[in-house]
């Protein structure tokens, strides 16, 4: 079964930092676009970046210089490392993928999410 698998969520203050994981598994044969989505009670779920299979990030505007996306082909997993947190940071976050699998392609699966809180 293939599957996303966050980790790393947690409670910061404001100003500090987490590191998310993402790691896929399963008959997976490869993976294409990598991404981080959020979800904020009550709100619509945004993306927040997105990195290609070269390591090329693009960043949602209000994570730009606070955020950084990276990945690890040889393990299948993508990390998002968040600085200066703030608590409209606070959020559920998902990891989202593009994969091959033995199955065929799964565009855009997603994770079950991991939550981030940020107090004042």
């Amino acid at each position: 079964q293939v599957q996303l698998v966050e980790s790393g969520g947690g409670s910061v203050q404001t100003g500090g930092s987490l590191r998310l994981s993402c790691v896929a598994s399963g008959s997976i044969l490869g993976i294409g676009v990598m991404r981080w989505y959020r979800q904020a009670p009550g709100k619509q779920r945004e993306l927040v970046a997105s990195i290609t299979v070269g390591g090329r990030g693009t960043y949602a505007d209000f994570v730009k210089g606070r955020f950084t996306i990276a990945r690890d082909n040889v393990k299948n997993t993508v990390y998002l490392q968040m600085l200066s947190l703030k608590p409209e940071d606070t959020s559920v976050y998902y990891c989202n993928a593009d994969l091959r699998t033995l199955g065929g392609r799964l565009d855009g699966r997603w994770g079950q999410g991991t939550q981030v809180t940020v107090s004042s």
